[in-house]
């Protein structure tokens, strides 16, 4: 495993930010790590890359314990936090070379501008960061996370403020990057995460409330959500007398019902034949990766 994290609590005074967490990510898998507003995920990559210290439990980096090896570790890890850390005075390229030669990056230059061209910097190069869009100075923190080559990816909000283009290029490029490295974002775009990553791992109130692939999370809340569709028009208080939590009617004689009953089909075939009617079809309704994330950090 590239990243393990074992039953990790930090505390703000009598706050929790994070609460007894615990996690793996493999090399070469792409997770997202989701959860509301102050939900602990910037906590969690600030412990993972050193800057501040868990208030109790454990975590590895390429079988090393972060704080026994943190130095190197910071070798091996990438990092592009919420808050982008650019000098603003400095041109691109000069604050890139600084960069390398801080990693002692043997021929820095050479490596400068194959960032530059991996990220998309070319017509930039020669600004000042501070000049720079706010996409741009993201492609500049993230060529700095890359520069060194680290085998490990931990980026916090990465795409934000792209505009659709720039997107569409940071995800290919991330897609690409997690061929042969470990990486670890988080974001609020559900479509972001459906698009780059194979696995989710969702935070609420500093607990993980969800670690699957995307798919297996999608399935298992879809399991009791149910269209079903009768030959005539059935009336939505004969389906309440069912076993059944919600209904929505989808047109007179469609309905989308949930229930939580591993018989419910059952019932529906035996209500059909009660109302002198058929099932025309029935289908489970996978949900949407945002509303499987609405419903597992409501409060």
């Amino acid at each position: 495993m590239s990243i393990v994290v074992k039953n990790i609590t930090k505390l703000y005074g009598k706050q929790k930010a994070l609460d007894n967490v615990s996690f793996s990510i493999q090399k070469g898998e792409i997770a997202g790590f989701l959860g509301p507003n102050g939900a602990g995920k910037s906590t969690m990559m600030k412990i993972l890359t050193g800057y501040i210290p868990p208030t109790s439990g454990s975590a590895e980096i390429n079988g090393m314990d972060i704080y026994e090896k943190s130095l190197e570790i910071k070798k091996q890890v990438g990092y592009l936090p919420e808050q982008n850390p650019l000098y603003y005075e400095m041109y691109v390229k000069e604050f890139l070379e600084f960069i390398a030669k801080l990693y002692g990056i043997k021929n820095p230059m050479q490596r400068v501008k194959e960032m530059i061209d991996i990220c998309g910097l070319q017509i930039e190069q020669h600004k000042k960061i501070g000049a720079l869009s706010k996409g741009y100075k993201q492609r500049v923190g993230l060529a700095q996370a890359l520069i060194h080559n680290p085998s490990v990816l931990i980026l916090d909000e990465p795409t934000s403020g792209l505009d659709p283009n720039q997107l569409e290029e940071i995800r290919s490029l991330i897609k690409q990057l997690g061929k042969d490295k470990t990486v670890m974002f988080s974001t609020h775009i559900m479509q972001e995460v459906e698009a780059i990553c194979n696995r989710v791992i969702i935070i609420h109130r500093g607990k993980i409330v969800a670690d699957d692939h995307i798919h297996n999370i999608k399935t298992t809340l879809s399991s009791s959500h149910i269209i079903v569709e009768f030959s005539v028009s059935i009336s939505k208080e004969k389906i309440s007398t069912l076993p059944v939590q919600n209904i929505e009617k989808l047109s007179d004689t469609k309905w989308k019902i949930e229930s939580s009953h591993p018989d419910i089909s059952k019932y529906l075939m035996e209500l059909a034949i009660q109302s002198n009617s058929t099932i025309v079809s029935l289908n489970k309704s996978e949900m949407k990766l945002e509303e499987v994330f609405k419903i597992l950090t409501q409060e």
